[in-house]
């Protein structure tokens, strides 16, 4: 246990040193595993008190010093600042019925007004006695049902290696109050083929507009109230690794918009 919690205090020191930079990724290693993330947020220039609209943007990778197949990923939590704000007025939302057993085509023509964002991930399946293969999925985000007062996302993927399937993820946007956090997500992973499959790579962007009665709203918000935004990730793998960053982006209030 002490050495569990060490090894992520180490982990965290390393992502607060690393993202200082205004471009620069994050890089965290806990004993053989070793996770690159990067992301951040346009415009970068936004009103001190008043939310505007943003889009998202974010990317991992996860690799082994030796060059083996990562633990399977369990749990992703993001918290993400409290000077933001997801919006859902007037935006169409899509169910888990409709996205059950559906390729990527199929899942974005059923719930077309829903996507909130995509992006494209990899997993490394290695069966017993075969040599490991690469398996690539688009991913989507769907707008989804209210669960408990809050705004929920389906993300979906649909690998069709070693066989068709089909996952989709319910992930609900929790609000909190953790000092410099407001919003928290939590996503658990399913096993991709029986836990012989580890995801790789994963990118996302979230850039969702729409009209609701003659305004244009987004589903991302957020404003500069102090000269940056920041957001804390926690990755919880199969092995029992867990690690956790921290990743700061700076902003700029924009003139004559307080």
């Amino acid at each position: 246990m002490r050495k569990t919690l060490l090894r992520i205090a180490i982990a965290t020191a390393v992502a607060v040193l690393l993202a200082a930079g205004a471009a620069q990724a994050i890089k965290l290693r806990v004993g053989d595993i070793v996770i690159t993330a990067n992301g951040g947020f346009t415009p970068t220039t936004l009103p001190k008190r008043k939310n505007a609209p943003i889009k998202l943007y974010g990317h991992a990778r996860f690799a082994t010093i030796d060059g083996s197949r990562p633990s399977p990923l369990r749990r992703l939590v993001l918290e993400f600042d409290k000077h933001g704000a997801v919006e859902t007025r007037g935006l169409p939302k899509c169910t888990q019925r409709k996205l059950v057993a559906t390729t990527t085509k199929t899942a974005r023509r059923n719930c077309r007004g829903s996507i909130v964002g995509t992006g494209f991930g990899t997993a490394v399946v290695e069966l017993p006695e075969q040599r490991p293969i690469k398996a690539s999925s688009a991913l989507t985000l769907f707008n989804g049902p209210r669960k408990h007062g809050n705004p929920t996302v389906l993300g979906h993927a649909h690998l069709d290696y070693p066989a068709p399937t089909t996952y989709v993820i319910p992930i609900e946007i929790q609000k909190i109050r953790n000092g410099r956090y407001g919003f928290k997500t939590v996503a658990d992973f399913p096993r991709i083929a029986n836990d012989y499959g580890s995801p790789v790579y994963g990118r996302l962007k979230i850039d969702r507009t729409w009209k609701h009665k003659g305004k244009t709203l987004s589903f991302a918000n957020a404003r500069c109230a102090d000269g940056r935004l920041q957001a804390k990730a926690a990755f919880s793998f199969k092995d029992g690794t867990f690690v956790q960053g921290t990743l700061f982006r700076p902003c700029k209030v924009a003139r004559g918009r307080k």
